[in-house]
């Protein structure tokens, strides 16, 4: 059951950043043919408490059926209308090394609700380099290209040293939301949202855990009695 979409509360931070592994596995579970699932075994597909869930889909309006759950692709729409899905967000990526070209080539995004639709960067031996149906363009035409193609959303994946000049530009031409691969902070303006993504940072944690584990005392073989 769905409340009016017109009276949702602010949606808080947190929720948000679980709402996209919530729709993964409501996809997952509709491509197989799962018509309801309930709060628990959908808290359980992704790590969080059932209750968690309860709150966090109450912000959508979505409450779910006693004793029955949560219609799967409802939810599954539900969801998607609020993360903004439903549009088909131009994206640009800046910096094309080995990850830029690797992000630019994922099919992935069309399905998702993105759209690669300019690539920039300053080496002449990638400019003019074509990557699916797009072309690769300097630099210094992101302001130009920003305006010619609405781009929305913009992709960082330059060496550090070279990110908050490219943020800078990324700014100036109107484009509000940002995603980091660089390792470095950006500083923006108010009203500008910034996602960082550290992948060497993710790595270091991962080592962190992996540390501890090994260092932690074989679990004795149990004993079977004779």
């Amino acid at each position: 059951m769905s409340a009016d979409p017109t009276v949702r509360r602010e949606i808080p931070d947190a929720t948000v950043a679980r709402l996209p592994e919530y729709l993964r596995t409501l996809t997952r579970l509709a491509e197989e043919g799962v018509a309801f699932v309930s709060s628990e075994e959908l808290a359980a597909s992704v790590g969080v408490r059932s209750a968690q869930l309860r709150k966090d889909l109450s912000h959508l309006g979505s409450y779910g059926v006693r004793g029955v759950g949560y219609e799967v692709e409802t939810l599954a729409l539900e969801i998607t209308r609020a993360l903004g899905l439903t549009e088909n967000w131009p994206v640009a990526i800046v910096g094309m090394g080995n990850l830029g070209h690797a992000l630019a080539s994922y099919s992935g995004f069309v399905t998702k609700g993105f759209r690669i639709v300019a690539l920039f960067d300053d080496d002449p031996a990638h400019v003019g380099e074509r990557i699916g149906d797009v072309t690769i363009r300097p630099s210094s035409e992101i302001e130009a290209a920003a305006g010619e193609l609405g781009i929305t959303i913009g992709v960082i994946a330059t060496p550090a040293v070279a990110a908050q000049s490219v943020c800078d530009a990324l700014v100036a031409a109107g484009v509000r939301a940002i995603l980091n691969f660089a390792p470095s902070v950006l500083s923006v303006p108010p009203g500008i949202d910034v996602r960082r993504v550290d992948l060497s940072t993710e790595l270091q944690i991962l080592a962190f855990h992996a540390q501890r584990k090994s260092a932690l005392p074989a679990t004795p073989a149990a004993v079977v009695p004779q």
